[in-house]
């Protein structure tokens, strides 16, 4: 079984990061994380970024970047920053409706990935998509994830968010398995039909078979959790969330 490192999706405690960002690195330092992912950089250079992170320990394990941020004349700005940040992941957390509001839409999105995956494998670099609920509402009888990720092909990372795909009816697990070999990095996200706070642990995802198929697939890198909802503050949530993983042997 692969050992794979945990890290957070900065979005979980984004008013603490716009509040005091090298305080809130340190803290998620302390709580045993070893890795962040950005959604957003608190207007700090990629520099000052790095030199954060080295000066708590951590690693970036990803971004979160708009999709124009990869498009035209952006994407060398987008390459560059992100190399001085020491990312390898450029993972697109949502689209315009324009380029998913229908099957072609979909299709042809997928296709664009796929030349963007492309354009920076040079740079030692993947292009990836992290998926929200609305994927996995079958749009004329077929599944949008499926679409998309059938046309970007095996080079496009599937950052599957395992909330958001049971919020959208589907089996996480399911999808995990399907697409084993795309699965770099994982949001692991709690999902509960009665508990809308609940963190990890609390819920409904089949935890065990979720490591069993990241730690087999030799492929997946980073599990990163990503909590939305607060039952109590987000930095004592992503630490509950921590905890659990812990007892859980991650």
């Amino acid at each position: 079984m692969t050992e794979i490192s945990v890290g957070v999706q900065l979005y979980s405690v984004r008013e603490d990061c716009a509040r005091d960002l090298p305080g809130t690195l340190a803290a998620i330092s302390k709580i045993g994380y070893t890795g962040v992912e950005f959604a957003g950089y608190y207007d700090r250079s990629a520099q000052e970024l790095r030199k954060l992170l080295d000066d708590h320990g951590l690693r970036c394990c990803g971004t979160h970047a708009r999709l124009d941020t990869l498009l035209g004349d952006a994407l060398k700005k987008t390459i560059e920053f992100n190399q001085a940040l020491g990312n390898p992941y450029l993972i697109v957390p949502a689209l315009p409706e324009e380029r998913r509001n229908s099957i072609d839409a979909w299709r042809s999105t997928g296709f664009l990935f796929s030349e963007l995956a492309e354009k920076v494998r040079p740079y030692q670099m993947r292009v990836g998509y992290h998926n929200h609920a609305v994927e996995f509402k079958p749009l004329h009888g077929q599944i949008p994830f499926d679409i998309f990720f059938q046309a970007a092909g095996k080079e496009v990372i599937m950052q599957l968010d395992l909330g958001n795909a049971a919020h959208g009816g589907a089996n996480p697990i399911e999808y995990l398995k399907r697409y084993a070999s795309q699965a770099v990095t994982v949001h692991l996200k709690e999902y509960s039909a009665v508990n809308p706070k609940a963190w990890i642990g609390q819920g409904e995802i089949s935890w065990q078979e979720v490591f069993e198929v990241c730690e087999t697939n030799e492929v997946t890198t980073w599990y990163i959790v990503e909590q939305e909802s607060y039952a109590v503050p987000p930095l004592e949530a992503i630490a509950k969330c921590r905890e659990a993983l812990r007892r859980m042997g991650k």
